[in-house]
């Protein structure tokens, strides 16, 4: 069964004084619920999040990525992974001998599309150690490509041209060439796709790429490039305090308010080339 991305509703436009009646196409908001199967057991509820549904089971598996539950991608049993769109469900199996770090769930049952923390039982549980280490020079990227990144998403965001809508987030190689890229109405939905996406690919880390957030530079979406290490953050809005001051302890180049020919760098510099 294909995820509905997109659903139609009737509007009114107006225009100055003037109203018409018209259809618009709108992004599709749906809760999911994300289960964990430890080997031999039966599924656990962990989360419910608000999302666009399509690649459920990347964004399951990126999420438990980034909480540190997955520290291997031989955790996950693919094979008996599973989802179930009649009723938004997912499920993550892990594999035999891989326990999975359910203690690090320590947050509550609901979260919404636009929060990736707010759920946070403590703030001890906020900040997650990585498993891997971000060189402090490479990759390095030019002017260039990075001035292209917006235009490049842009031409490939097509449920965003669609709705308007929706939030994106890609991956880059530094010769600018667009890697992955997927969607949703929520910020840290769409990077946990991304992230998850590799995971389950057994692709990590993504220490050789750039990744592009179509909104603002949050802690969360942060901390989720360090957890996959991602050496280099470019975000079209403004970083938060915590987002800088994570990127500079976690050795990130962070990027802020790409568009319009210029750009911000809150920290790691020395990765951009100025010629």
């Amino acid at each position: 069964m294909n995820a509905k991305m997109t659903s139609q509703v009737s509007v009114s436009k107006i225009h100055g004084t003037h109203c018409d009646q018209a259809s618009d196409t709108i992004a599709v908001e749906e809760p999911l619920e994300i289960l964990l199967q430890p080997y031999g057991e039966q599924p656990e509820a962990v989360s419910i999040t608000m999302r666009t549904p399509g690649d459920d089971l990347a964004l399951a598996a990126g999420f438990l990525w980034g909480e540190g539950v997955l520290t291997s991608t031989d955790d996950i049993d693919a094979s008996r992974s599973y989802v179930i769109h009649a009723t938004n469900r997912v499920c993550i199996a892990l594999a035999d001998g891989a326990s999975g770090n359910t203690h690090q769930l320590k947050r509550h049952f609901y979260t919404t599309s636009s929060c990736g923390i707010c759920g946070k039982a403590s703030l001890d549980l906020i900040h997650q150690k990585s498993q891997f280490t971000i060189q402090s020079d490479e990759p390095a990227f030019r002017l260039s490509v990075i001035y292209s990144l917006s235009e490049s998403v842009r031409l490939k965001q097509a449920v965003f041209e669609e709705t308007g809508g929706l939030h994106a987030a890609a991956l880059f190689d530094t010769a600018g060439d667009l890697i992955d890229l997927k969607e949703d109405v929520g910020r840290h939905n769409a990077v946990d796709k991304l992230i998850g996406r590799h995971a389950l690919d057994g692709k990590l880390p993504l220490a050789d790429k750039l990744l592009f957030l179509s909104g603002r530079a949050s802690f969360e979406l942060i901390q989720k490039a360090k957890m996959a290490g991602i050496p280099v953050v470019a975000a079209v809005g403004a970083p938060s305090s915590l987002a800088v001051e994570l990127a500079c302890d976690a050795g990130i180049t962070l990027i802020g308010f790409l568009r319009d020919g210029r750009f911000n760098v809150y920290a790691g510099s020395q990765r951009i080339l100025m010629n």
